[in-house]
């Protein structure tokens, strides 16, 4: 019996045999070919399946973890037809008169480094990708597709790192969780373990070669901890806590259709926050009231272009279809910081989270700001939807902001095309607007408060910084007093104050934020019940 530990990104417990996912790059050998040309048509070929393949990824990705997690294929299809990097594999091929695959291998390899040196962050996480593209190119050159991502029976997957396409790949009903050595809390995997309520652990120290696929295994999402060929005993004290887990998630589901009603008859609305048409589902399927944050830059990213009104449209439409009565809280474009798009052309700044962001973005740029609040107004017949701006620092942002919905509004009277006036709130999630939130409450119809930045501004701390998590402190007693300053405000004005921060998830403060009197927490899908079995238990 060997333990070892990691981060756990999903809290929860699994038992069952290991497999194995392992590098395979260093099996592509050189040889010297006769016909270049020849390997060059393998290549194209290659293209085209894997062009194929990475089409049908994301059609099934869209269904299972969501538009916005789906997203990375549509990338990956478009470095597909970069130039360059085809040129160079093409080139190689005819300079030096070798293998497809090997010429595959090695310009991936050249580019993942070239990406990795680069300073930007978001070129920094391309190298990931680039090599992931590589891979599947040389399995579809060489006729390799994907071996080892079948397993017959329900396992702990164990890997120095998932790639975006083997974890949608696998059959998810035959992952009982994650264990991988690198990876972080943002990568693809942490995400889809989230999105299947599966345990995971990233960070694990663990040399691969001494691990073999079929070894039992324990992991604990909990402790953070996974144990190979575990003792009698630990089986045991794992198969009671899965049992108890499996009727915590039972009683649960006995509150699905009941109210967020606290002991004392206080109401609290449960909303998820979401991030694309492919999340809706989730969202009604743990029994959300309503959609508190609809993500709308998950529109723009994974793409080499802005997308159009009527795109915008069409996606905002469906999703309040689907949601019925409930109310659709969409929050305006939130590009820049640590979601880059190169279209955009936003240039490198050396401290992206206080820069060219947002609500900036859409000031300084408001053509683009105009296209998604025709979409929007156009939108708001199809459902209950309001809409929300982030990154509020003034009151005269908010009266620019009015300016330019005034004038789509006329644009849309004049083109014969109804709308309806449509909830218009901010996200409070600057000191700046926390210290005229009583202004601030007079212009609009509500604030939701975006916690992860409000911490990451109030305590002057990257919350993108790994060096840092021991200082970053959101139960900090600044934040909750700025919560509480918000809160009162907003409700002396008549108006209403929700948080859709990661901080609303946080059950040890959910009855700290019922007294301060928030109205609306919104969560991810997955946190929507066992917040209501909170709310209910607070006298």
């Amino acid at each position: 019996m060997v333990k070892f530990y990691g981060k756990p990104v999903y809290k929860g417990i699994a038992v069952g045999p290991v497999v194995v996912l392992k590098n395979e790059d260093q099996k592509v050998k050189r040889r010297k070919v006769d016909r270049p040309e020849e390997e060059v048509a393998k290549v194209e070929q290659g293209v085209k399946t894997a062009q194929e393949q990475l089409q049908a990824l994301y059609e099934k990705a869209v269904v299972e973890v969501g538009e916005a997690s789906a997203a990375i294929f549509e990338v990956h299809q478009m470095m597909l037809e970069d130039e360059d990097y085809l040129d160079a594999i093409y080139n190689m091929i005819r300079a030096e008169q070798v293998n497809a695959e090997y010429a595959v291998a090695v310009t991936g390899d050249n580019f993942s480094e070239m990406f990795a040196g680069m300073d930007d962050d978001y070129m920094k996480a391309r190298s990931a990708d680039v090599k992931d593209i590589s891979n599947r190119l040389v399995q579809c050159v060489s006729g390799n597709q994907d071996a080892g991502l079948n397993f017959k029976e329900p396992s702990i997957i164990v890997a120095d790192d998932l790639s975006p396409s083997e974890t949608v790949q696998m059959d998810k009903k035959k992952i009982l969780a994650f264990v991988t050595v690198h990876g972080s809390a943002n990568s693809h995997t942490s995400i889809l373990a989230r999105m299947m309520n599966i345990p995971a652990l990233i960070g694990v120290p663990l040399d691969l070669d001494k691990i073999q696929s079929g070894m039992k295994a324990v992991v604990d999402g909990v402790q953070g901890e996974v144990v190979f060929e575990p003792n009698e005993f630990v089986c045991e004290e794992a198969e009671r806590k899965i049992k108890k887990e499996q009727e915590k998630l039972q009683l649960l589901q006995e509150l699905r259709g009941k109210e967020n009603v606290t002991l004392s008859g206080r109401q609290v609305n449960v909303f998820a926050n979401i991030g694309g048409i492919g999340d809706v589902g989730y969202a009604l399927e743990n029994d959300a009231g309503g959609v508190g944050l609809f993500r709308s830059e998950f529109l723009y990213l994974g793409r080499d272009n802005f997308p159009s009104e009527e795109e915008q449209f069409q996606a905002y439409r469906q999703v309040l279809q689907t949601m019925g009565e409930k109310k659709v809280i969409i929050r305006t474009l939130d590009i820049g910081a640590d979601k880059q798009v190169d279209y955009f052309n936003l240039g490198k700044e050396d401290n992206p989270a206080m820069g060219y962001r947002a609500i900036r973005i859409c000031l300084k740029q408001p053509d683009i700001f105009k296209t998604q609040l025709r979409a929007l107004f156009r939108a708001t017949v199809y459902g209950n939807l309001s809409i929300m701006y982030p990154m509020i620092t003034s009151t005269e942002e908010v009266e620019k902001i009015y300016a330019i919905v005034e004038e789509v509004k006329e644009e849309l009277r004049k083109e014969q095309i109804t709308f309806k006036d449509p909830e218009q709130g901010i996200m409070i999630e600057t000191p700046a607007a926390v210290m005229v939130s009583d202004k601030l409450a007079q212009m609009v119809d509500f604030f939701s408060v975006g916690t992860n930045d409000l911490t990451q501004y109030t305590l002057a701390i990257d919350r993108q910084n790994e060096k840092l998590d021991d200082f970053y402190n959101p139960h900090h007693e600044a934040i909750l007093a700025m919560i509480q300053m918000i809160t009162d405000n907003a409700h002396k004005h008549g108006k209403w104050a929700g948080i859709c921060g990661e901080l609303g998830a946080d059950l040890e403060l959910t009855e700290t934020f019922v007294k301060m009197g928030i109205d609306e927490l919104s969560v991810s899908p997955s946190m929507v019940l066992p917040l209501r079995k909170r709310i209910r238990e607070i006298s």
